[in-house]
């Protein structure tokens, strides 16, 4: 008895699954026909075969549910932490297109996979319950202060990059300008001369005005998104400008003279902290074995004199 109610719920559930699948078909043919007519019912139909099936499994079944789960998660997600990510994301450039809610979840992802892995390390070299903590923690740790640590080197990096770049990219601007385009036309022709951190941001700051923002408030976000000192007060000067009426081209000479002047000082700067620098690979590698060279030989003679007279 047992045997054949389990044939037959086996045979009432295949059943099931093929009478869906043919009155969805059934659906999707009246749709066709409906729409296109009786003429291009067979070709459409075929193309709409062909479509699905070069759609994959994970597209068809695995992303939707991903993407209702990211959905419910961002509902969950509280908007003061939502805002402190997106500005931090912001500003280390977006690295991997993550959005808050990506990074929020990698970070609960890591939070729990680091310690876990931990635990089972240190379960493998089979130490004590006290190292096995120790583990733990470490894991812990490291999953804590990761993803902080990586967004702070990407805005670091990107803060030197959109520094080094600037002295061109205002050389650039002014050449244009002394050329006789305006100030949007200027940065459209830097946007398509030159690649970089400074110009993504200003390309950005393009399309944000072309979708009906101000220039103040585009150059405004670019203050946001990059924590430079120099850029800022770049974009501050240009508004400034742009406000009392002054001439774009005196000022962006003014700012290419600082901005230079700037870069000497801190290249200068650079150059006073070398010695210092220096100073600890100096006495902690470099000098021991400058000892040991010149006065190994010495001292094992002097030792091996001292010997001999106490010998005899």
């Amino acid at each position: 008895m047992m045997y054949f109610t389990f044939f037959v719920t086996i045979t009432l559930t295949a059943y099931a699954v093929y009478v869906w699948t043919s009155e969805k078909r059934q659906f999707v043919e009246r749709r066709l026909s409906t729409a296109l007519g009786k003429n291009g019912q067979k070709s459409n139909l075929e193309t709409a075969a062909a479509l699905e099936g070069t759609v994959s499994f994970a597209d068809r079944f695995i992303m939707p549910l991903w993407k209702d789960f990211k959905r419910s998660f961002k509902r969950k997600m509280p908007g003061e932490n939502e805002a402190k990510i997106e500005k931090l994301l912001n500003q280390a450039g977006h690295p991997f297109g993550m959005t808050p809610v990506d990074y929020r979840m990698l970070q609960i992802a890591l939070f729990v996979f680091f310690p876990i892995g931990s635990v089972l390390y240190s379960q493998l070299l089979n130490v004590s319950f006290g190292a096995g903590l120790l583990f733990f923690l470490i894991g812990f740790g490291i999953a804590a202060f990761l993803p902080g640590f990586y967004l702070k080197q990407k805005i670091k990096t990107r803060n030197y990059l959109a520094l080094r770049e600037l002295p061109d990219v205002l050389d650039l601007l002014t050449v244009s300008l002394e050329a006789g385009l305006g100030f949007d036309g200027a940065l459209s022709k830097l946007v398509s001369k030159k690649d970089g951190v400074l110009t993504g941001e200003f390309h950005r700051c393009l399309e944000e005005m072309r979708l009906g923002k101000t220039r103040r408030e585009s150059l405004g976000k670019i203050r946001e998104r990059l924590s430079v000192d120099e850029v800022n007060y770049f974009i501050s000067a240009i508004l400034q400008a742009e406000k009392l009426g002054i001439g774009m081209v005196q000022v962006l000479r003014v700012q290419s003279a600082e901005v230079r002047d700037r870069r000497k000082q801190r290249a200068e700067e650079a150059a006073m902290k070398a010695p210092v620098k220096m100073l600890f690979p100096l006495v902690l590698f470099i000098f021991p074995s400058l000892f040991i060279v010149l006065l190994g030989p010495a001292i094992i003679d002097f030792v091996q004199t001292f010997t001999e007279m106490n010998r005899k």
